[in-house]
């Protein structure tokens, strides 16, 4: 027999009745039923429980075991009875009595608890992770990670993509997020980055002619935390030449919807060659933001016209200074108190906007402020055009542009969840498309990349020469799901002239580019075939499948919000004999 287990905590059933066994497992929980002890007994697998009454020489050993202790048990499977069969175990029908146990390792004092599934500090947990991992929902999340994993990787595989692996160890980029960098002792004074992602390589792939390459990649960007965003993180990233921005889509949907379908736990998914394509104008219209959520019905319109000369003087002389009016609906909102819209209100405000104006309707009569100095008329004709009924509410976001669509993209979110409208159970996919590919950077006065400066310009060089740079827009997407951004992806900039004359209007060189991007700029005037691709973020697919609302609780050891392990004391000081080697000397950060 083997020295610990002959089957594992899932694997028995009532065809193993009769039979000698041998498990090993954590002591998960025990009951004491007056001389007649239960034990589950966990490992990876499942639970299986152990009996063990007066007769049984283990009894002693197992009534004296701490929680989370490993033993060995040594025992026959029995039938339960028809009454204490559990129907939500894989090893309900039987039980296994114990004729000997051994302790393999004795557990101290826990510092939490792994049976149930209890808040507990987050410090705590990442501190002690391998015991918070016992966790079964955490365990669970761990073990879907993996399987979206080699789902990915043989969807891709299956389509035709070759996976490779790009370095660790790069050149730092003057573009995108901030850089972590390595020192490098055999080059005093020099510095390889940690890859943001293996952007430069997958294209000089391309170049090299592989074609069609992925990857689950790791990234690291040394930014500011959120609960959907980590110092490290996976992506699976891929890239394909001679394609079309609808060539890239055609690949992709297929891989994120049948994965989504396989994982969902019966969630609807938006199927393949269905994702809907929202302009990005539209999408900062209709929901106030780039990523928006389609489990949310409300759109936003612009009503800017309708104030233009309204007796509500602080719409109008918004509008006259060149801001912009947008609405919310708040629909079938007739038994809801003045205190709900005061409430939303007091929110914009804690948000840091000037507020969250508003209107209220009950069987056809107007309520509030702007309806009173706008008129009955003038607000007859609002609703009319917004197709709002008669029990609507609708709430208002004025001022610059920007401004009135991130608040009211906001309040759209926001009313959504209060009046209960997010359409649950459902996985909704879209593509954004149409970035502009140039924005005015107000804070620096001139015109600068508004999304990913190696995309290429629709229209390409002419676009570049003959169009307002405001107005010319990039093969550039990002891909949406349930209000999260997964991607971002292009269809690449392949060309050195069009490269030069992207970055001379973003203010940049030709001596700029080619000495910040020398190995792509070089590699391109050789040969280079046209080609795009995405990364959609592994870590943020788990979350969404494991419906969590924090990408720690899908990473087995993650930092906490502020960037540390807890667990294993990074990041740490190190020796001066290190620094020395590096040719590196710490400088004290000024206090205050």
């Amino acid at each position: 027999m083997h020295p610990y287990r002959t089957h594992t905590c899932a694997g028995l059933a009532a065809a193993n009745v009769g039979e000698a066994v041998r498990l090993s497992g954590w002591v998960h929980r025990k009951r004491d039923h007056g001389g007649v002890l239960f034990v589950d007994l966990r490992d990876h697998y499942g639970i299986t429980q152990i009996v063990a009454d007066s007769d049984s020489p283990a009894l002693e050993l197992l009534d004296g075991l701490k929680l989370e202790s490993v033993v060995t048990i040594d025992g026959t499977v029995k039938a339960r009875a028809a009454e204490a069969v559990n129907p939500n175990l894989a090893t309900g029908e039987i039980e296994v009595y114990a004729r000997a146990a051994t302790v393999q390792s004795s557990a101290g004092e826990l510092p939490l608890p792994v049976a149930g599934e209890q808040e507990y500090p987050e410090d705590i947990r990442l501190r002690y992770r391998y015991v918070d991992l016992r966790r079964e929902r955490l365990h669970r999340n761990i073990l879907l990670r993996s399987q979206v994993i080699a789902s990915l990787r043989k969807r891709m595989t299956e389509q035709g993509f070759t996976e490779f692996q790009t370095p660790i160890l790069a050149a730092s980029s003057p573009e995108g997020a901030r850089d972590f960098l390595v020192p490098s002792r055999m080059h005093n004074g020099k510095f390889y980055a940690l890859p943001q992602a293996p952007q430069m390589f997958k294209q000089l792939l391309m170049v090299a002619g592989f074609d069609r390459y992925f990857q689950i990649a790791p990234c690291f960007r040394d930014e500011d935390l959120r609960a959907d965003r980590s110092l490290e993180f996976y992506q699976l990233d891929f890239e394909m030449s001679y394609v079309t921005q609808e060539d890239v889509f055609n690949a992709l949907e297929p891989v994120l919807a049948g994965t989504f379908e396989e994982f969902s736990g019966g969630k609807t998914v938006t199927p393949a060659g269905t994702f809907p394509r929202i302009p990005y104008r539209e999408a900062m219209l209709k929901y106030g933001s780039d990523k928006p959520d389609l489990r949310n019905p409300l759109i936003i319109t612009d009503v800017t016209d309708h104030f233009t000369s309204s007796g509500f003087g602080l719409f109008e002389k918004i509008v006259g200074s060149g801001g912009v009016v947008r609405v919310i609906p708040a629909p079938n909102t007739a038994d809801k108190s003045r205190k709900f819209f005061d409430d939303m209100n007091d929110w914009a405000r804690g948000e840091g906007f000037a507020g969250l104006g508003y209107v209220t309707r009950k069987g056809g009569e107007f309520g509030g402020p702007i309806a009173k100095n706008h008129g009955a008329e003038g607000m007859e004709k609002l609703y009319a055009q917004l197709g709002l009924g008669s029990d609507d509410g609708l709430f208002f976001a004025a001022g610059k542009e920007g401004q009135a669509a991130k608040l009211a993209g906001a309040a759209r979110t926001r009313v959504g969840e209060e009046l209960g409208l997010i359409e649950q159970g459902c996985f909704k996919f879209c593509w954004i498309v149409d970035f502009p590919m140039f924005e005015y950077d107000e804070d620096a006065k001139k015109i600068d990349f508004s999304h990913n400066p190696f995309s290429m310009p629709q229209g390409e060089l002419e676009a570049l020469q003959t169009q307002d740079p405001l107005d010319i827009l990039a093969w550039q997407y990002d891909i949406v799901c349930n209000g999260y951004e997964l991607s971002s992806g292009a269809i690449r900039n392949h060309r050195p002239e069009i490269m030069y004359k992207a970055f001379e209007i973003a203010g940049y060189s030709q001596q700029d580019v080619e000495t910040n991007f020398s190995g792509m700029i070089e590699a391109f005037k050789l040969g280079a075939p046209p080609h795009g691709g995405s990364a959609p973020g592994i870590d943020r697919i788990v979350m969404l499948l494991a419906d969590e609302p924090n990408i720690r609780e899908v990473i087995a050891f993650p930092l906490n919000q502020k960037g540390e392990d807890l667990m294993m004391g990074a990041p740490s000081e190190v020796t001066l004999k290190q620094l020395r080697e590096l040719g590196i000397r710490v400088v004290e950060q000024p206090k205050g």
